[in-house]
C-alpha cells in the first residue's frame, strides 16, 4: 500500500515512533505533537486533502483558520513545528519528494516577561507550606525543593526516592529528551528531604505490609503514574499560596522555577550557570531572565537616583 493509501493516522503514528526512537522525546512533547497533527488531519479530510498531497496552500489556509477560531500565536507556532517535522520525516522516508511547509515562516512566538515571585513572597509560601492541615512535611519538602533547585514539575514530581538517599550536596536530574543534569540542594531543602523521607519510609513501610508493592518515587501516589501528578501539584500550590496570604492567580509551580532563576540572576549568578541549572539546551532561553532584572533595575534608578528626584532650590 502506497503511502498516500495509508490513513493519516497512519502517518501520525509511524512519526511519533521515529521520534521517540531517535531523538528519545518526552512523553508530554509527544502527546502534543500527537494532538496538533491529528487536528490539521481533521482539517485536510474536511477539504478533502491527504498529508501525501496537502500543498503549501493548504497549510497556510489551515494557520489561518486557526487564527480565526482565537488560537493563540504560540499555539500556531507549535501546531506549524509539528507539521514541518512531520513533513521533514515524510520526505526522509520517501513518502513526499518536498516539504509543502518548509517556506512557511509562521506567526513566530511572543516574547513575554515570565511571572516571577519576590524573595519575600517565597518565603510566604514556605511558611504556609509547613502549616498545611494535611501532608506538612511533604508540602514543605515539595516547595524546597522547587525553589532550592528551579526543576520544571514534572522533574520534581516523577525524581527517584535513590536520588535523594544519604543527605546528598547535589541532585541528579532527568530533563527533557532524558538529558541528565546536576544541581545543588540548599541547606533547607536537605532538612526537608530528609524529614520527608523519615515520614515516606514509615508509610512505605506500612503499606508494604499490607501488601503493596514499593515505590520508586519520592512522591509516590496510589494512580496509574505512581508518583504525585502535575496536576494535583499545581492545585496544591494554589492551595499553600492562599494560606500563605500570596495571590494564587501569581502563584504556579513554573513561577517558582522563574523566581529561582531571576532570585539567583538578582544575586550575581551568570547566564551560563543558570542556564545550566534549569537544563535549558539554549543559552537565550535563559536570556529572557535579564529583562526581568533590567525592569527592575529601571524602576530602581527611577525611584532612587538623585538626578531623577525632585531638588529644592533657592529663592
Amino acid at each position: 500500500m502506497s503511502p498516500a493509501d495509508q490513513p493519516m493516522v497512519h502517518w501520525i503514528q509511524a512519526f511519533l515512533e521515529a521520534q521517540a526512537a531517535e531523538l528519545d522525546a518526552a512523553t508530554n512533547t509527544q502527546l502534543a505533537y500527537a494532538r496538533d497533527l491529528k487536528d490539521f488531519a481533521a482539517w485536510l479530510e474536511r477539504r478533502p486533502a491527504h498529508f501525501a498531497d496537502a500543498a503549501q496552500s493548504h497549510v497556510e489556509a489551515y494557520l489561518i483558520d486557526c487564527e480565526a477560531i482565537g488560537l493563540a500565536r504560540a499555539t500556531r507556532a507549535r501546531r506549524l513545528s509539528a507539521i514541518k517535522q512531520l513533513y521533514r520525516f515524510a520526505f526522509e522516508e520517501g513518502w513526499r519528494a518536498d516539504n509543502p511547509a518548509i517556506r512557511i515562516a509562521g506567526p513566530g512566538r511572543e516574547k513575554r516577561l515570565p511571572k516571577t515571585l519576590s524573595v519575600e513572597e517565597v518565603d510566604r509560601l514556605l511558611a504556609a507550606a509547613r502549616t498545611t492541615p494535611r501532608d506538612a512535611v511533604r508540602n514543605t519538602c515539595l516547595v524546597e525543593l522547587l525553589y532550592a533547585t528551579g526543576m520544571r514539575v514534572s522533574e520534581l514530581v516523577s525524581l527517584p526516592v535513590a536520588a535523594t538517599r544519604g543527605d546528598p550536596r547535589m541532585l541528579l536530574v532527568r530533563g527533557k529528551g532524558g538529558k541528565e543534569r546536576m544541581v545543588p540542594l540548599s541547606q533547607g531543602a536537605r532538612a526537608a528531604v530528609a524529614e520527608w523521607l523519615v515520614a515516606r519510609d514509615a508509610a512505605e513501610a506500612a503499606a508494604q505490609a499490607r501488601g503493596k508493592a514499593a515505590s520508586r518515587f519520592l512522591f509516590p501516589s496510589h494512580g496509574k503514574d505512581g508518583h504525585l501528578t502535575r496536576h494535583r501539584f499545581f492545585t496544591l500550590i494554589k492551595e499553600i499560596a492562599v494560606l500563605g496570604g500570596v495571590s494564587p492567580e501569581k502563584v504556579t509551580p513554573h513561577t517558582l522555577r522563574h523566581a529561582f532563576a531571576t532570585h539567583l540572576l538578582e544575586g550575581g549568578a551568570d547566564l551560563r550557570s543558570i542556564q545550566t541549572l534549569l537544563g535549558h539546551a539554549d543559552v537565550g532561553t535563559t536570556e529572557i531572565y535579564t529583562h526581568v532584572l533590567d525592569a527592575r533595575l529601571r524602576a530602581l534608578v527611577l525611584d532612587h537616583h538623585p538626578l531623577v528626584q525632585p531638588r529644592d532650590t533657592d529663592p
